[in-house]
């Protein structure tokens, strides 16, 4: 694969914009019809246990928008913590929260206020208290150096233009020997600049 990645002629501002609007009508339509799946099914079709979630609010399952499973990747133990970039529904938080138990800890980031909003809520209705959801951006997380003993990711670094740069702050935020579990798409051909260009790509 290249070392060179090829970045598209929006702005962050502009590309952070379209892909709140899309991530707030999941949140508040989660039935609606996407190009992308959602909830059970979206769960279901990238292969999650259905244990996993079974006790997750429906409200948190319906607005789930993932494109893999980080959970497949490696184990989350005991009094882990651990990162969620772009926790959306809080859907993986709340299954992580499970994981981690009392000792451990989950900090969701997202950017879209209305996920944000209802993933609070489910944690409140779990009664998860090891679990916090703050705003933010993948490129810039909310977080001190080596925080995290984990961050999984979901459907999220496709979404940001700058890959390298996205991937070096999650870098930083990791501990020494830190894990990081990402569940999302690859693309293994050049993609020409007029598509990468085309904010409605950019927005699932």
């Amino acid at each position: 694969m290249s070392k060179l990645q090829s970045i598209p002629n929006i702005s962050d501002a502009t590309l952070w914009d379209a892909i709140k609007k899309e991530y707030e009508n999941v949140a508040f339509y989660p039935n609606k019809g996407y190009h992308f799946h959602t909830g059970r099914e979206a769960a279901n079709c990238i292969g999650y246990d259905k244990k996993l979630y079974d006790n997750v609010p429906e409200n948190n399952i319906a607005s789930f928008a993932g494109t893999g499973n980080p959970f497949n990747l490696g184990p989350i133990n005991l009094g882990d913590v651990v990162v969620d970039v772009g926790s959306g529904s809080g859907f993986d938080s709340l299954i992580a929260s499970k994981m981690v138990g009392p000792e451990g800890r989950v900090i969701g980031i997202d950017m879209t206020p209305a996920m944000l909003k209802k993933a609070r809520s489910g944690a409140l209705e779990m009664g998860a208290i090891n679990v916090e959801f703050r705003e933010g951006h993948a490129e810039d997380l909310p977080l001190p150096d080596g925080f995290a003993d984990v961050i999984i990711s979901n459907g999220v670094l496709n979404l940001t233009p700058d890959k390298k740069k996205t991937l070096s702050e999650w870098e930083r935020v990791l501990k020494p020997g830190g894990r990081l579990y990402i569940g999302d798409i690859l693309v293994a051909k050049s993609i020409p600049q007029s598509a990468l260009n085309d904010i409605s790509l950019w927005t699932g």
